[in-house]
């Protein structure tokens, strides 16, 4: 990928600006939209690579636009947020946002989660030349190529983000081993964890949901109560 498009979707234009001077000067081309309905206008005419979205916009929201960005790509989202509490940080990982930054943010701490959703995202997309080590794993109805990103579950595909993927790969290919939140987030998203939060909480029961564990007697994905997540063989 020789050009990497980032989209900020924010009102505020000083943030905007100020985020896009950094991002320019890290290589990335930049568009800009002060609204929802421009941002998705930008998204279908140009080929965006990952969206910096503001929560609290007048007229259609960020979650709404997030939902509406879902509905036709996995392009990483980063949801740029003033509110701190857990419930606005869920609800924009629920509806299918890949990471959140709280304002006020540091410019550099935004680029580098930008970094990191990019480089996730193009090591995973099937239609970027660069490739991750081949393979299938196989385990009771669930089925996971890395070299090409797909999943099927009971011969059916299941359309995951990167950052859902790398975290059903993590736990497939390591059967029978119990990871908690904390080692998901650290080995997922290459960060130290620094506060207590319910991101991998949110994208295990997304990835729940798309994998239709609800229908099932026997899960893929198991609860440790106190500990973390596993799948068997």
């Amino acid at each position: 990928m020789a050009e990497i498009n980032v989209l900020i979707v924010d009102d505020e234009k000083e943030i905007a600006d100020l985020v896009e001077i950094y991002l320019v000067s890290d290589g990335y081309k930049v568009f800009k939209a002060s609204n929802a309905r421009d941002g998705l206008s930008i998204i279908n005419d140009e080929d965006i690579h990952l969206v910096l979205l503001d929560v609290m916009m007048p007229g259609m929201d960020g979650i709404e636009m997030c939902r509406k960005i879902r509905e036709v790509s996995n392009i990483p989202i980063i949801m740029l947020t003033a509110k701190s509490g857990d419930l606005d940080k869920i609800m924009g990982l629920g509806t299918g946002a890949d990471d959140y930054v709280t304002k006020p943010f540091s410019p550099l701490e935004l680029t580098a989660r930008v970094k990191s959703q990019l480089r996730r995202y193009t090591q995973l997309n099937p239609n970027n030349q660069q490739e991750t080590a081949s393979g299938e794993i196989s385990i009771r109805g669930l089925l996971i190529n890395r070299e090409n990103h797909k999943v099927l579950v009971d011969d059916e595909e299941v359309k995951l983000t990167p950052i859902e993927f790398d975290i059903l790969f993590l736990l497939a290919s390591n059967p029978g081993k119990v990871f908690s939140t904390d080692e998901i987030f650290e080995k997922v998203w290459n960060e130290k964890v620094y506060e207590a939060n319910n991101t991998v909480m949110v994208h295990i029961r997304r990835l729940r949901g798309k994998m239709k564990e609800d229908q099932r007697q026997d899960k893929i994905i198991t609860t440790v109560w106190g500990v973390g997540y596993k799948i068997e063989k």
